[in-house]
């Protein structure tokens, strides 16, 4: 039997530009917190991040470590890796490409964050470690099928992980360390159940795909599957510079992420924003930040834009709204989208003009709030804000 080796080309998907734009924001900044796509089944989503891993650049790792620790990075090498290599040390660095790790939906928390050998460590003294998925998916893509299937609390060790960015192992008073660090994809069908809310909350970024309506669409994905079917060498060779252009734009965008800058009012838009839709917590806060700047740095840019903002919010909003329309999303996700654009003054006038942002304040008008000196909030203010 013929086994072919070639993932289908992540530029060569058709019609699921927000599914797509979602996995390569988490693949820019991995902080985001991963990415939850709800749908139904043959809309591309394994597909889409199996190939995203592929297209993604080979990695430095320092040679013969079992975590794939970055070389550069020595404050968050594991236990292994610190003790081999004292402090200045250089250690002997290869490449390798960025690893896909698909969790079983049987998987254990001992499978999923490794084990120690209590017994070893008490008698020699050696901290013997059985590293789980964790360890494997780290630097790279971790790939969950059905996730809302899988048991609660595995979820929620993974969800801790992809926020942390390591993984801590402590049993009998010992313990292991290494980096955890690595792009989280879960995928479900809504119909075979939900996630509870709080596990929801804990992704960064959801999206809800659905089978394309248009006739032609659906023709073109068939006669791209079937050419993929027939000879994937060839057709992976006629969408090699697409790949690779998209590669080389994830890649400096990398580079560029944590040079893109915003200003009080960026954060004020956001936290009006969140505070319209009524959302809990503010990790939504922090998620529409980071995945705006994601967003500017993908398009090459420095600083971040309204309409970034409003690409991170339609991203990071759709599974944290309650009682609300919006919770039917596939239906409503072009009204959350048109609201979003109105509340921040995105939608052009008559004359084509950009509108100043609907009932946002800016930061001037929000500090004239917290003016009078008998405001108890007013010390925040000054030292927070200022």
């Amino acid at each position: 039997m013929q086994h072919f080796t070639f993932n289908f080309p992540f530029t060569a998907i058709v019609g699921q530009e927000r599914m797509q734009r979602a996995l390569i924001l988490n693949a820019i900044d991995s902080r985001i917190g991963g990415v939850l796509i709800r749908g139904e089944r043959g809309t591309a989503k394994s597909t889409a991040a199996r190939a995203l891993a592929a297209l993604l650049p080979e990695l430095k790792v320092i040679e013969g470590c079992r975590f794939g620790c970055d070389p550069e990075r020595p404050t968050e090498w594991c236990t292994e890796c610190r003790q081999r290599f004292p402090e200045g040390a250089r250690p002997p660095v290869i490449s390798r490409a960025t690893p896909f790790v698909n969790l079983p939906i049987s998987a254990t928390e001992d499978r999923v964050v490794g084990t120690l050998d209590i017994e070893k460590a008490i008698q020699k003294g050696e901290k013997a470690f059985e590293p789980g998925v964790l360890a494997a998916a780290n630097r790279g893509l971790l790939y969950i099928d059905e996730v809302n299937l899988l048991d609660d609390h595995v979820v929620d060790v993974l969800l801790d992980s992809a926020a942390m960015g390591v993984n801590i192992i402590e049993r009998e008073g010992v313990s292991f360390s290494h980096p955890a660090r690595f792009i989280l994809v879960g995928t479900m069908n809504p119909e075979e159940g939900d996630l509870r809310p709080q596990l929801l909350d804990r992704f960064g970024l959801s999206v809800q795909v659905r089978g394309l309506r248009s006739a032609l669409e659906r023709v073109a994905i068939m006669k791209r599957r079937l050419a993929y079917e027939e000879n994937p060498e060839a057709f992976c060779r006629e969408w090699q510079a697409r790949e690779r252009e998209l590669g080389f734009q994830i890649h400096q965008a990398r580079r560029l992420v944590q040079q893109v800058e915003y200003t009080r009012d960026d954060l004020l838009v956001i936290t009006q924003l969140t505070a319209h839709f009524q959302v809990d917590g503010h990790r939504p806060d922090m998620v529409i930040l980071k995945t705006a700047r994601a967003q500017a740095a993908f398009e090459g840019r420095n600083r971040i834009t309204l309409e970034d903002v409003a690409i991170a919010a339609e991203l990071a909003l759709p599974h944290r709204l309650r009682h609300s329309p919006f919770e039917q999303q596939a239906a409503h996700a072009s009204q959350l989208r048109d609201e979003i654009e109105t509340l921040l003054g995105l939608k052009p006038n008559q004359q084509g003009e950009e509108r100043r942002p609907m009932g946002l304040k800016t930061y001037e008008e929000v500090l004239k709030e917290y003016a009078d000196p008998d405001n108890p909030l007013k010390d925040f203010v000054d030292t927070g804000l200022r």
